[in-house]
């Protein structure tokens, strides 16, 4: 007897999620004999998620527009919950699919396991043992993990992970990280800018230094201390600081007020992804307090310094790839002034092995959701009313 299509939600509500989802939706949407896939945008963040959803062309067919001016983690988990809970008793799908470790993935996995929907994390299992570190993403990966029906972990490290937390061992796929997917096919196109893209406008004859930072946990002093760090870099002749600026006020405020004024400095607006490749690809090296470029640096043989007191992606550490600085202002400049002026040292971080992937992990995943169904009864869905 032929089976119908697999039914299958893929939520997403901030540009990380997108370009590390984008992968797994573009294959569900190629096998279409096998699965039905719904998109489904929270929009936590707004205009960064539809920049990113540009780069593959991909419209949401459920928008559930959450997004409000100073939200909190609550406020937004409240927003999913109530929103999203609707959405899955109408669509009924089989399975949502999250990727991450947002409030979104988090509240979208409470309300599918409220319905008795299945859930699949992409990229479970990465951990710090601090829950207030990153916060938080720490503990919105660890409740998703633990009510997830299946758990797509990136590494071996992440399966131990989460085998020391009790998932059981047939819940748990290594896939790679979808983001590798994502980072090879974007490079595979030979994106040029063009003369209105801000990636444009950066001089030839410097070393560019790419940086991120945004995360929550180096709001304040962290921060402070991280423009510091980039403005005595800065004064080095043979460099350009590059940094794309993210939205959020906490943020802004701080680097603007700090880094606007500086030659050697440029800020940029949030760039959609082709532009972030065609840096990645430019520059001589990252600082960042992100967790993808951590894992999309290294397969363009880019040293990546971490400018956080804790990583969940220990792996790119110990193969070399990328070294963990902390935020404190002298060790930033010192880690950078030492891989700058000590080609050695330069290349041994740059050619080693990018321990995240192939490039086929949504290959593997769409593979375990279809040995899963072989394996499982379809359970009914709660009926939330009663």
């Amino acid at each position: 007897m032929v089976q119908p299509p697999m039914k299958v939600m893929c939520i997403f509500g901030t540009r990380p999620e997108v370009i590390k989802m984008a992968p797994v939706i573009l294959e569900l949407k190629r096998r279409i004999d096998q699965f039905e896939c719904i998109t489904c945008a929270t929009a936590q963040h707004r205009k960064m998620l539809d920049q990113a959803l540009d780069v593959w062309n991909l419209q949401p067919d459920i928008d559930l527009n959450v997004m409000q001016d100073n939200q909190t983690p609550t406020q937004v988990m409240a927003r999913v919950l109530t929103r999203l809970e609707p959405v899955l008793l109408e669509q009924r799908p089989e399975w949502i699919l999250v990727q991450g470790d947002t409030t979104t993935v988090m509240a979208s996995a409470i309300a599918a396991h409220h319905a008795r929907i299945k859930i699949g994390h992409v990229e479970a299992g990465l951990r710090t043992a601090d829950k207030w570190n990153p916060f938080p993403e720490e503990a919105n990966r660890v409740i998703t993990d633990a009510i997830s029906d299946l758990c797509f972990a990136p590494t071996d490290r992440a399966r131990q992970a989460l085998k020391r937390e009790g998932i059981p061992d047939d819940a748990i796929h290594v896939t790679g990280n979808t983001v590798i997917d994502a980072l090879l096919e974007v490079a595979q196109r030979n994106w040029t800018p063009n003369n209105s893209s801000p990636v444009n406008r950066l001089p030839g004859s410097k070393k560019i230094i790419l940086v991120t930072a945004h995360r929550r946990e180096n709001f304040g002093e962290p921060l402070q201390r991280i423009c510091e760090a980039l403005t005595r870099i800065a004064h080095r002749s043979d460099v350009q600081v590059v940094y794309p600026v993210h939205p959020n006020p906490k943020v802004r405020d701080t680097v603007v007020s700090r880094l606007a004024r500086h030659a050697s400095i440029t800020l940029l607006p949030p760039l959609n992804y082709l532009e972030l490749v065609y840096l990645l690809q430019r520059c001589t090296l990252v600082l960042t307090d992100s967790g993808g470029l951590q894992e999309e640096a290294p397969s363009l043989g880019k040293p990546v310094l971490v400018m956080r007191e804790t990583s969940e992606r220990p792996e790119a550490i110990e193969a070399g790839t990328a070294a963990l600085v902390g935020t404190g202002t002298d060790d930033i400049v010192s880690l950078v002034d030492e891989l700058l002026d000590q080609p050695a040292l330069y290349q041994r971080m740059a050619c080693q092995n990018n321990p995240y992937g192939d490039g086929q992990a949504a290959v593997r995943i769409a593979e375990a959701l279809l040995a899963y169904a072989e394996r499982h009864e379809k359970l009914p869905m709660a009926d939330l009313r009663t």
